[in-house]
Formats: C-alpha cells, sequence, structure tokens
C-alpha cells in the first residue's frame, strides 16, 4: 500500500482542523439552543400556553443543527486520522445534508419573515401587558431584557407608567426620543437580515469546500490502498 503524497497529506490534516473547529462550532450552536430554551429569562418564550410555533421551531432546529454538526465533525476528524474512506463517506453525506437544511432555512426564514417580526412584536406586548397587571418576576426580567437589549422603553416609547427598573437608564431630554419597543424589534429584524444572510453564505462556502476536500482525500485513499 503506497503512502498519500505531500499534498494528499496537506490535505489530510486541514480535514482534520477544520473539522475539529466544527465540532467546536456544533458544540457552541447546540449549547446556546439549550441555554435559550433552560435560562429563566428566555425559558418564557417557550413555556406560554400562547408561545409562537416560529419560537419552538427556530429554537430545535438550531439545537437539532448543532447536534448534528457535533457529530459530523466527530466523522471528519476520525475519517482523516484514520484515512477510512467510509467515515469519510458519512461525513460527506452528513455535511451534504445539513447543506441542504442551511438552504431550506434560510427560504424559510426569508418567506416567513414578516410573521416572525409580528409573532415576536405580539409577545412582546402580550407579556409587558401581563407584567403591567401581576408584577411577576419572570415577566419582569424578559422585559428587562428586551428593553435593554434593544434600547427601547414600552409599547409606545418612554410612557410615564412603564416600570422605569426594566427600561434603560436615560438622561435629560433622551427620555424623550426612547424608541418603543415594536418599532425597535421590527428594526432589529431588518437590519439583522442581511448579516445572517452572509453569515449563511459563508458557512455554506466552506461547506462546499469541506465536501470537495473530504472527496479528495478519499479518493486519494482509496487510490494507495489499491496499489500493491
Amino acid at each position: 500500500m503506497a503512502a498519500l503524497t505531500g499534498g494528499e497529506m496537506c490535505v489530510k490534516y486541514l480535514m482534520f482542523v477544520f473539522n475539529f473547529i466544527f465540532w467546536i462550532a456544533g458544540t457552541c450552536v447546540m449549547a446556546v439552543g439549550l441555554w435559550l430554551r433552560l435560562d429563566p429569562k428566555t425559558k418564557i418564550l417557550f413555556d406560554g400556553e400562547d408561545s409562537s410555533f416560529i419560537f419552538y421551531t427556530g429554537l430545535y432546529i438550531l439545537i437539532g443543527v448543532g447536534a448534528l454538526i457535533m457529530v459530523v465533525g466527530f466523522f471528519g476528524c476520525c475519517g482523516a486520522i484514520q484515512e477510512s474512506p467510509c467515515l469519510l463517506g458519512l461525513f460527506f453525506s452528513c455535511l451534504l445534508v445539513i447543506f441542504a437544511v442551511e438552504v431550506a432555512a434560510g427560504i424559510w426564514a426569508f418567506s416567513n419573515q414578516t410573521k416572525v417580526t409580528q409573532d415576536v412584536t405580539n409577545f412582546y406586548k402580550k407579556t409587558y401587558n401581563e407584567y403591567q397587571q401581576t408584577n411577576q418576576e419572570a415577566l419582569k426580567e424578559t422585559i428587562s431584557l428586551i428593553h435593554h437589549g434593544l434600547d427601547c422603553c414600552g409599547p409606545s416609547g418612554n410612557q410615564p407608567n412603564a416600570p422605569d427598573e426594566t427600561c434603560p437608564k436615560k438622561e435629560k431630554l433622551e427620555v424623550f426620543i426612547t424608541k418603543s419597543c415594536p418599532d425597535a424589534i421590527d428594526e432589529f429584524l431588518n437590519s439583522k437580515l442581511h448579516i445572517i444572510g452572509s453569515i449563511g453564505i459563508g458557512i455554506g462556502v466552506i461547506m462546499i469546500f469541506g465536501m470537495i476536500f473530504s472527496m479528495m482525500l478519499c479518493c486519494a485513499i482509496r487510490k494507495t490502498r489499491e496499489i500493491v
């Protein structure tokens, strides 16, 4: 059995590094998804009776993709180090599935952009009104998180009856130019959409190169094993 050439060895170790980073990225993605699901400040998004299907869909896609990326990274690392065509083939197949899911998720996100914005806005208004009526601590934390994260206050801007402890502190005349949270939500989602799209395209390109390298390495390994 012949050994891999210098260029093929370079591809082998590039595959290992690529998949190790891929595995770490998958771990981080799944950890973020689990944190959003279990953290008391965001758990209310998913536990309420009127929680949007959009929230559940996005969250569990995030967790599922993170777990799948971890598995793919494991297959890729083991396949590259052990020079296993079988594991490299599994890596290629899984990467192809993730690529297809990413494309489908991108199409779904763009086609549901208006609905996502409306659902998030409706959730905020409902949570804000419930907090005004009940003063529940969990609702307070959620409202405070939204207010500080988006630098907004209340459904129609800085209101006299808005709970001061949940809103960002403003100086003097700044209190009169505070954005309403529905406007801030709409602005945030629309402004970040092109960034998310660019990141998605970048990840897709990396996946394509990963599939190309895996096939190159797989073919090289099979070729060397056919040479006696």
